[in-house]
């Protein structure tokens, strides 16, 4: 018998329909699983799972059916757009993961003998931020790519201060990490200051550039755009950072030249992301702009 319209689903849950197949997604729920299945939406009709759907629901099943697909109804996943918020999210995370692993990082500084140069690891993939933004930028707009500058810094914070807590828990006695842990946690704290104003300033510039510079130029030369906004983007990152973080700790001139040294790194990045951004382009228009067209 069919479900109440206030009624909870007993065995099955209808989660939406793949339109351009056909298809129905359900959720088996009588087991505890979570089990997705997909079937047609004429074989549902004819099967038992159709007599535990709830009034709603048997609605949306009946209308996609006899409208041939046509019909919007508010279970279909491909109408929502899916794909491309599942993409906003996934970068969102990217970001988050470079972000929070840079500042871990920070606490270990390596010395690269055949360039006689100092960095932290972190500097390798940082840079990585910026390609991150600007794809963000380019096809979600500036509004949503700040949503997630401050999704990623706020996120940050809240696990370091976290992290930060745990120096306070009484430790195990002899245990021979506890003091090294309370060392790292204690400059990962003092780093989050720098790495945040840093972040923030700098990101929202590229961002900002990023958006300006694409509607100077019509939408073209996203070369341009991509490299610009990260020239610009660095510089500010890299000063920013290092004064705050380590100024007082070490002389002018090694602070310089940690600076130098950081610039040099994300401008060859600079050049580099221009092409993972054609690429992200390309990837975007054809498997989440022609889906949503279609």
């Amino acid at each position: 018998m069919m479900a109440d319209n206030g009624e909870v689903n007993r065995k099955y849950k209808l989660l939406g329909f793949e339109s351009s197949k056909g298809l129905a997604v359900i959720m088996g729920i009588s087991t505890g699983t979570g089990k997705v299945i997909k079937i047609k939406i004429s074989e549902l009709l004819r099967s038992e799972i159709v007599d535990d759907l709830s009034v709603e629901e048997m609605k949306s099943v009946y209308k996609k059916f006899y409208s041939r697909g046509g019909a919007l109804t508010a279970y279909d996943v491909s109408d929502r757009n899916e794909r491309s918020w599942m993409i906003y999210v996934s970068l969102n995370l990217l970001l988050f993961a470079l972000y929070m692993f840079s500042n871990i990082s920070a606490t270990k500084l390596v010395y690269v003998e055949w360039l006689d140069i100092v960095v932290t690891p972190g500097v390798f993939l940082y840079p990585l931020t910026f390609l991150v933004v600007d794809v963000l930028n380019e096809f979600y707009g500036l509004r949503l790519a700040r949503k997630a500058i401050l999704f990623t810094f706020a996120s940050n914070a809240l696990v370091t201060g976290l992290l930060s807590a745990t120096i306070y828990l009484p430790g195990l006695s002899g245990w021979k990490l506890d003091i090294p842990y309370s060392e790292v946690m204690s400059h990962v704290s003092s780093v989050l200051l720098a790495s945040s104003v840093s972040f923030i300033f700098s990101e929202y510039v590229n961002s900002y550039l990023l958006s300006k510079i694409k509607v100077l130029t019509n939408s073209r030369f996203l070369f341009f755009r991509v490299f610009l906004s990260t020239f610009f983007a660095a510089l500010i990152d890299s000063f920013v950072f290092c004064f705050i973080a380590f100024y007082g700790s070490m002389t002018n001139a090694e602070l310089l030249d940690i600076v130098y040294v950081q610039i040099a790194i994300k401008i060859c990045f600079a050049f580099f992301n221009i092409l993972p951004a054609y690429g992200a382009r390309f990837l975007f228009k054809r498997f989440v702009a022609e889906g949503q067209a279609s």
